[in-house]
């Protein structure tokens, strides 16, 4: 299912050129505050499509691990500890995929795609500095710097041509409009030494408010130049160095109050170690494998699935679609058994402002303010979930309870393409306090045999304690739904809003 307001959202990329906004104008003399990213002439919905599109072509000539590996669990997971300090209207959808390629590099795509070496794993000392370099991609999505690229004059030229790469023409073409060019097993980008120091100091913002110090980002940064030379990883010429990281950042964070940085966790010091295990590839191999078109071949066997472009304005619609849930968001999971996500009979709680619930000790909750997932590492996709919970509340009047959750099951309905009522809400007591219990079925994330499996959400609505409608989605494929059943009433039970 997906996730509302989340990191999960599936789990939110980039034409009027803006000035860059320079570091010290960015500072700020208490908490910082991300900086308005501007409108450029190309549109949100255009953006996506174009990452999407570019993100297929990246399927095409690279190897990608698929989302079941560790190390791409991994980097999703610290993706989207970061993403939930960006405010929901600035966010985008975004991927983190991971490329099995020796050099230290690591891209974004316009809309949200973002693509981390192996390499850029194993050069990493400690997490803060590999979220420096997830933060820094994010930023210039964040700031849609590819979508400023492009002469205000060519966005419609470079947008009416998505219609015809969806439908069979030359990706290639239209991504080299916008500066994305594929050459010797990499991505290569058109930032300039403005860019990069925007992205820098957003991605320093970024790193603070999720717990992390912003000068292990310029300490990567450095520690790679001072090692390899200007003319070294991939990374350095990609990114083009806009003068001193470290007085620039040093400066940035100064007025900020003084925070207990996360350095380094076991889950880190586990994914370095199973990264220098596995098979990377050099980019002249990846080049090579390229031009015999066998990474595309690769990644479908190994289940890595490129993410699905949807439409372009005005274009034809797929036709015999036997299932409307059937077009995939990007991140499908695969090959995911019931034993993997299995939960444990130990219990540990979460607590929040507004509420606290006890879940198994083997899943991870994560999220903001807004919604909480708990949920199976490995059970999390681009897309959503597809085992777990997602704890929410929306704007409506609980007092009507009835009519707050049809508004609810209609927008949850807009949301995943598909969902329908499986069984007409009934009456529920939660803790003492009358609420509502739904039955959805929908498409899971999950693919078996190459095809998207049936999916049960439970839906629990209940008014919370300022008169909003909480609510909260237990998330199975249809088929081991009644296996994790017990688990969902004992983690409704426990719930407790405050």
């Amino acid at each position: 299912m997906r996730a509302r307001n989340l990191g999960v959202r599936s789990l939110a990329l980039v034409l009027t050129l803006l000035m860059a906004v320079p570091f010290a104008s960015l500072a700020q003399s208490s908490n910082p505050v991300l900086p308005d990213p501007g409108q450029p002439g190309m549109n949100r919905q255009q953006q996506e499509q174009l990452g999407l599109q570019a993100a297929g072509e990246v399927y095409q000539q690279m190897p990608v691990l698929p989302d079941s590996s560790p190390a791409t669990r991994y980097v999703q997971e610290l993706g989207r500890k970061l993403q939930t300090v960006i405010p929901a209207d600035h966010s985008w959808p975004y991927q983190f995929h991971v490329v099995p390629a020796a050099d230290i590099n690591a891209f974004a795509l316009p809309g949200g795609p973002i693509f981390v070496n192996l390499g850029t794993i194993q050069a990493a000392d400690n997490e803060s500095e590999l979220a420096g370099v997830l933060a820094h991609e994010m930023s210039h999505v964040y700031m849609q710097h590819s979508a400023k690229q492009a002469p205000k004059a060519a966005a419609a030229q470079i947008f009416s041509g998505l219609a015809g790469a969806v439908l069979g023409g030359s990706a290639a073409g239209n991504l080299a409009r916008m500066g994305i060019q594929f050459g010797a097993g990499t991505m290569l980008m058109k930032y300039s030494r403005k860019d990069e120091a925007q992205a820098d100091s957003v991605g320093a913002i970024i790193m603070y408010k999720a717990g992390y110090n912003p000068k292990a980002m310029a300490d990567f940064f450095t520690k790679l130049e001072q090692k390899y030379g200007k003319g070294g990883p991939q990374l350095l010429s990609d990114h083009p160095n806009p003068g001193n990281r470290q007085a620039s950042i040093q400066s940035e964070i100064a007025p900020w109050p003084p925070k207990n940085y996360t350095a380094n966790t076991n889950d880190f010091a586990s994914v370095k170690q199973y990264a220098s295990s596995q098979k990377t590839y050099t980019a002249q191999e990846i080049d090579a494998g390229a031009k015999q078109k066998i990474w595309a071949q690769q990644n479908q066997k190994n289940g890595a699935l490129a993410p699905k472009a949807p439409n372009a304005p005005n274009a034809p619609k797929e036709q015999n679609s036997s299932n409307p849930g059937e077009a995939q968001a990007p991140g499908a999971l695969t090959n995911i058994s019931y034993k993997e996500v299995q939960p444990s009979d130990r219990f540990t709680q979460f607590q929040q402002s507004g509420f606290s619930i006890s879940y198994p000790d083997n899943w991870k909750a994560g999220g903001d303010q807004n919604s909480i997932t708990i949920a199976p590492p490995q059970a999390v996709a681009q897309n959503g979930i597809a085992y777990g919970t997602i704890i929410s509340s929306a704007n409506a009047d609980a007092s009507q309870l009835s009519q707050a959750t049809e508004q609810l099951v209609q927008q949850l309905q807009k949301e995943n393409a598909g969902m329908k009522v499986y069984s007409s809400p009934t009456g529920i007591q939660v803790n003492g306090q009358q609420g509502r219990s739904t039955l959805l079925s929908a498409t899971s994330p999950i693919q078996r045999d190459g095809q998207p499996v049936p999916e049960r959400d439970w839906l629990v609505t209940f008014p919370g304690p300022k008169g909003e409608l909480m609510y909260l989605v237990f998330v199975a494929p249809e088929q081991e739904f009644n296996q994790l059943r017990p688990t969902f009433q004992k983690m409704l039970e426990s719930f407790q809003a405050r």
